[in-house]
């Protein structure tokens, strides 16, 4: 079985020797890059498992590195761990919000950085859907229709463009459809750790998939809020706009 490859992206060379040095150790293949604008230009050729992402690079940022790659077809799924030596609330969301899977901050353990990249390559593996002799895995809800197997979702028939995020969280949704699902829940299984209470960004995606699933983004009648606790998929067979 090859090994997994991991594009790590950091203008310290120090941080790009200690980051190869112990993800190789840990079996991984590792490329390092120096800038934004080298691996952006890279994955036009080339995609690997997981980018490791610094957020202070010269020439384009990470956050703007981030953004590039959720908006490649080829890597808009890939995962993206961010490194960075800043703690800014804004800049941490923000990551997240773009895209980003996890954040770790400098200075870190490697031991730390090791096992946060294997929880999320072990998470995609996890749910990553494979096909069947009987068709693809289908999931159904009112005129939503996805498809696992393909990693689509569809609106009264036409392809809604959803990145990894959103579609692990719609899918969550719909496999607990009725089910009250509270933000550190969708926390903890969609993004895989703690975020030391900054549901936030749980809120923004919900508002992303409801611009992209309801008739009305204002007035959702699929994805209900519980005030306080989180988000539920409307059970009802036949939702109305405006609950």
């Amino acid at each position: 079985m090859p090994k997994q490859l991991i594009f790590v992206v950091d203008d310290e060379a120090h941080i790009q020797e200690l980051v190869k040095f112990n993800l190789e150790a840990a079996g991984y293949k590792v490329i390092t890059f120096g800038s934004g604008e080298e691996v952006v230009e890279t994955v036009k050729s080339s995609t690997p498992d997981l980018f490791v992402l610094d957020l202070m690079l010269p020439g384009i940022d990470g956050l703007e590195v981030c953004k590039r790659l959720r908006a490649d077809p080829a890597a808009k799924n890939v995962p993206i761990m961010m490194l960075t030596a800043k703690t800014d609330e804004f800049d941490k969301v923000l990551g997240l919000e773009l895209g980003a899977d996890d954040y770790l901050t400098k200075p870190f353990g490697v031991r730390e950085l090791v096992a946060r990249v294997k929880a999320i390559l072990r998470r995609v593996a996890n749910t990553a859907p494979s096909g069947s002799e009987t068709g693809d895995e289908i999931l159904k809800y009112a005129d939503i229709e996805m498809n696992l197997t393909r990693h689509e979702v569809f609106k009264n028939g036409k392809l809604i463009d959803m990145p990894f995020k959103e579609f692990e969280l719609l899918k969550m949704l719909l496999q607990n459809k009725g089910k009250v699902l509270s933000r550190d829940t969708l926390l903890g299984e969609i993004w895989s750790f703690d975020y030391q209470g900054e549901t936030r960004t749980v809120d923004v995606h919900i508002r992303y998939l409801r611009q992209k699933i309801e008739d009305n983004g204002s007035k959702p009648a699929y994805i209900e809020t519980i005030r306080g606790v989180g988000y539920r998929l409307n059970d009802r067979e036949k939702p109305e706009s405006g609950s």
